[in-house]
C-alpha cells in the first residue's frame, strides 16, 4: 500500500456522540456523552478484504487491534483505539511484518519516546485500512468506574468499525447486509479480558457471534501490529487532550503529568481545587473533595 494509491482512495469519516447507550438490554443515558472519531479506507478495506465480485465467496478474517490509554490518571478521559492494518502489515510484531514500510519504527507505545509516537500517530491514521477512537470523559468513568468506562469504550470502537465496514461491503455487492457473506473478524484486546458485544445489533449488519473471535492478549500492544496501532492513537490523541486542558488550567501543571497522580498534581488539587474534568470517584480526588 504505497503512499501514492493512498492519496487516490476514498476514505469515510467516523463521527458520532453518544449520549445513551444499552448496556445488557437496559437503556443507560451517559453522565456526559462519548465522542468517537475515526475514518475508513474504503478503496483499500475492499481491495484487501473482498477479493472477489461475488458476495458469496469467503473474504479473510479481517483483524481489529484494541488498546486504551488513561486508565490510572486522576483526570480526563480514557481513550480508547480500534485499528485495522492493511492486511500484510497484521501480525505478530517478532516476524518484522512492517519491516520496510513507513510503520517500521511501531511497536508498543509505552517502550517509544513521545516524540517517536508523535510521529506514528499521522501515520497510523493515513496508512490503516480503518480506525475508530473513543474518548470517554470522567463524568462516564465516574458513572460506571474506570474499568466499565474502558470496556464501554473498546465496545463502541469494535462496534462502529464493525458497522462502517459491513454496510461499505453490501453497498459494493448492492444487496441487503444480511445477504453478503458475513465478515469474519478476529479482535485482538490489550489485556486480560474482553468487553461484551451486542451482538444483537451486530446481526442486524450481517455479522453474528459466530463470526466474530475476541482475544484478550496480555501485553499484546508489544507482540500484534493492529494492537500497537491503537495503541499510539489511544496514546496520542488522549495527551493532546491533556494539552489543551493545560492550556486551559495552566496552574495545574498538566502538559508534565498528564492527570497522573503526581505530588505535583495532588499539591495543585489541594491549592487550586478540584476541576471538573476531574475523576471524582477516584480516592485522592474524593478525599479531597470531602475535607
Amino acid at each position: 500500500m504505497n503512499h501514492q494509491h493512498c492519496t487516490e482512495s476514498t476514505m469515510t469519516p467516523i463521527e458520532m456522540s453518544i449520549q445513551a447507550i444499552d448496556i445488557k438490554g437496559q437503556y443507560v443515558q451517559l453522565a456526559a456523552p462519548i465522542h468517537l472519531f475515526g475514518q475508513l479506507n474504503v478503496t483499500e478495506l475492499l481491495a484487501q478484504y473482498s477479493s472477489t465480485t461475488s458476495p458469496e465467496s469467503t473474504q479473510p478474517a479481517l483483524q481489529i487491534g484494541v488498546d486504551e490509554a488513561g486508565r490510572g490518571p486522576l483526570l480526563g478521559s480514557v481513550n480508547v483505539a480500534a485499528a485495522i492494518l492493511p492486511a500484510s502489515w497484521s501480525g505478530l510484531i517478532e516476524d518484522h511484518p512492517l519491516e520496510s514500510t513507513p510503520l517500521s519504527i511501531l511497536t508498543d507505545s509505552k517502550k517509544l519516546s513521545e516524540k517517536k509516537r508523535d510521529v506514528l500517530y499521522p501515520l497510523v491514521q493515513q496508512y490503516a485500512v480503518g480506525y475508530v477512537v473513543a474518548n470517554i470523559p470522567a463524568a462516564v468513568i465516574d458513572q460506571v468506574n474506570i474499568l466499565q468506562a474502558t470496556m464501554l469504550g473498546m465496545r463502541l470502537c469494535i462496534e462502529t468499525l464493525i458497522e462502517v465496514v459491513a454496510q461499505h461491503f453490501a453497498m459494493v455487492f448492492e444487496v441487503e447486509v444480511a445477504a453478503v457473506n458475513p465478515l469474519q473478524v478476529e479482535v485482538l484486546f490489550d489485556g486480560n479480558r474482553c468487553p461484551e458485544l451486542n451482538y444483537a445489533n451486530l446481526s442486524k449488519f450481517g455479522v453474528g457471534q459466530a463470526n466474530i473471535d475476541c482475544q484478550a492478549w496480555v501485553k499484546g500492544d508489544a507482540r500484534h501490529t493492529a494492537i500497537a496501532a491503537a495503541s499510539i492513537l489511544a496514546k496520542v490523541s488522549r495527551d493532546q487532550a491533556m494539552y489543551a486542558l493545560d492550556a486551559q488550567f495552566p496552574k495545574y501543571g498538566i502538559a508534565k503529568h498528564k492527570g497522573y497522580p503526581t505530588r505535583a498534581h495532588m499539591e495543585a488539587i489541594e491549592k487550586h481545587g478540584v476541576l471538573p474534568e476531574h475523576r471524582r470517584s477516584f480516592a485522592p480526588v474524593r478525599k479531597v473533595l470531602e475535607n
